[in-house]
């Protein structure tokens, strides 16, 4: 079906099923579809954190999450809530859809709930030939032939109907009210602005890209002597106690873990000098909101590096890169293992 098509889709489902940071990384096509057509409403079909992040996503009108059951992260469950989720979509009349995926995923099951939902336009990257449950297929070059960026990988897709910006960084809009208290949260642990303070961020919901826990330590109290600056570290209630492990017995070590709403993270991020984290959401929240990022790369994947925000990348070479595992399938963890702390901490004084 042609370009042509797209060009009268004003109420378009936009569908990415994954974490923060791929919806993160989805934004910048988000944003080429929005400005392609004046009026166009985007709906965000996704996960539960990916709902959430569409509430600072100025681009997204409206978000439906959806535990879709071909996700390894879902739950098992009967098929009704599908066959519901089929009717719901189909009372939106939606014109369009379009299935953003990593290489890696299948777009048909999703495809195939749009055709059952009375979609009638339906744009996916797909290796195999989608027949009729495509009308726009676009053959998915990833891995054999290159690897993009997962941000360019969603600015093609939605080129090749037309959509595209001229603004392509990341998008997260911090409300006012987390910005001020982000503001008095700082005022409260007596960090005054222009001066040097750090995001750690040590977590991650994969174990295969966790940068280990004695090696935060290290980072920490290095930065700590060398510095003499507040360390703030982020997480889930989950990570707390990693946190709390990670900062004992440094000077002005402070643990918001498990105190914070998406919102108010994206704010003190935005407020931050810098953010020291693993391959996960934070680090991409630091990209769209402009904040230098020191990522510990796992290389489980290649393609999510930060995006157009001065960084620096850290990872050690190993002969099982790009595993696409959650938990490291030789045991060793030796592509993160290998980067040194005091490799860490001198990317951080290049970037403050």
């Amino acid at each position: 079906m042609s370009e042509q098509a797209w060009q009268h889709a004003r109420n378009i489902l936009c569908i990415r099923l994954d974490y923060l940071g791929d919806v993160l990384m989805t934004t910048p096509a988000l944003r080429a579809l929005k400005e392609s057509l004046p009026g166009r409403r985007l709906t965000l079909l996704t996960s539960r954190s990916g709902a959430e992040a569409a509430r600072f996503i100025p681009e997204v009108d409206a978000a439906i999450e959806y535990d879709a059951p071909w996700l390894k992260s879902s739950n098992q469950r009967d098929a009704r809530a599908d066959m519901a989720m089929i009717r719901l979509l189909r009372r939106h009349r939606f014109d369009a859809a379009v299935i953003f995926t990593v290489y890696s995923q299948n777009p048909l099951p999703s495809a195939l709930l749009c055709h059952l939902a009375r979609i009638p336009l339906r744009l996916a990257h797909c290796h195999e030939n989608p027949y009729q449950l495509l009308t726009h297929w676009v053959r998915d070059p990833e891995p054999q032939e290159r690897v993009r960026h997962e941000v360019q990988r969603q600015l093609d897709l939605v080129a090749t109907i037309g959509a595209r910006t001229a603004d392509e960084r990341l998008s997260f809009r911090v409300a006012a009210a987390d910005a001020e208290w982000a503001a008095s949260c700082l005022r409260s642990l007596d960090i005054a602005p222009g001066m040097p303070w750090v995001v750690l961020h040590p977590g991650a919901t994969a174990a295969s890209r966790r940068y280990p826990a004695q090696h935060w330590k290290a980072v920490a109290r290095d930065l700590s002597a060398r510095l003499a600056c507040p360390l703030v570290l982020t997480g889930s209630a989950q990570e707390a106690a990693l946190a709390q492990e990670i900062g004992a017995g440094i000077a002005r070590a402070y643990s918001l873990a498990g105190q914070l709403s998406l919102g108010q993270l994206g704010a003190l991020i935005a407020a931050a000098p810098l953010v020291i984290s693993n391959n996960t959401g934070p680090a991409h929240i630091a990209a769209a909101v402009g904040t230098p990022v020191v990522d510990l790369y796992a290389l489980t994947n290649p393609q999510h590096t930060p995006w157009q925000v001065p960084s620096r990348v850290l990872f050690e070479d190993v002969p099982c890169r790009f595993c696409y595992k959650s938990v490291c399938p030789q045991g060793h963890h030796r592509c993160l293992e290998g980067v040194s702390p005091a490799r860490v901490v001198g990317a951080a004084l290049e970037l403050l």
